[in-house]
């Protein structure tokens, strides 16, 4: 569970003001359908994150050394570095209206989520913890925990929290989990 709650923690921090968030946002004022906007993003979101920690588990499995555990630990911290720099969502998204709210989302999330802030996150959690379902769904959990409300309080909520202070609790997260692991690497139980 604790792998899970970790997960769930830390990406829902860090899905605070990123790119994925706002285009969230821009899916629900565009379509006015909530549920089918939820749905895709959930969608898009455990298939891309389930891929992600499989992928960190695997290369771990396949460079378990010293090194590589050091880099994961250094890829916290600059993870925290990362998160102080805000996110905005490009002008050149075109998201295929035609296609309804649902698949819309669904391709549209998978893409942009492709080398966020948060799928590099669970990346390197799964390179962690080897746990790729806790991890997975822990992530997924997250980002519907920052992403639900953004899609029915939209512009109002983001006008409400001070992303600057979300996102330096987010660095700070990420900075204790690469602190953590270099602890963990200097002393060996």
């Amino acid at each position: 569970m604790e792998i899970f709650f970790t997960s769930t923690l830390l990406v829902a921090i860090a899905e605070i003001g990123d790119k994925t968030m706002l285009l969230a946002i821009l899916l629900a004022t565009r379509f006015k359908k909530p549920v089918s906007v939820i749905a895709g993003i959930f969608t898009a979101t455990i298939a891309n994150h389930a891929l992600a920690a499989w992928a960190g588990s695997t290369l771990a499995s396949i460079f378990m050394s010293e090194a590589f555990r050091y880099a994961v630990a250094t890829g916290f911290i600059l993870m925290a570095a990362w998160t102080l720099v805000p996110d905005k969502v490009d002008d050149d998204i075109n998201v295929a209206s035609q296609r309804g709210a649902f698949v819309a989302t669904t391709i549209a999330f998978f893409f942009v989520e492709m080398g966020d802030k948060t799928q590099v996150a669970t990346i390197a959690l799964g390179a962690q913890y080897h746990a790729v379902w806790a991890v997975a769904a822990g992530t997924t959990l997250g980002m519907m925990i920052a992403n639900i409300p953004a899609v029915f309080l939209g512009e109002q909520l983001v006008a409400k929290i001070s992303l600057r202070t979300v996102h330096k609790i987010a660095a700070a997260l990420f900075l204790v989990l690469g602190l953590w692991q270099f602890w963990e690497l200097s002393n060996p139980a």
